[in-house]
């Protein structure tokens, strides 16, 4: 079974404008970044803390995510 990152973090990449927007946060302010993705899980009934956020995107083995990572890593 998904867990609710893995789930959330399907339903952010389906929405380039929203996963744009998310990148130029965790820029600036990757906790921000971090405190808005969980609060978009919230909004969407997929709960997810800040450490499942993480311990997702660690697990990932994709190229933009990895740049994303990369760039934010700072606050994660």
């Amino acid at each position: 079974m998904a867990s609710n990152a893995e789930k959330l973090y399907k339903r952010i990449q389906e929405n380039p404008e929203h996963t744009q927007a998310l990148f130029r946060q965790a820029l600036q302010d990757p906790q921000g970044a971090l405190k808005a993705i969980c609060e978009f899980g919230e909004n969407l009934g997929l709960p997810v803390t800040v450490s499942e956020v993480k311990a997702h995107l660690a697990k990932l083995d994709d190229a933009d995510t990895k740049q994303w990572v990369i760039k934010a890593r700072g606050g994660l």
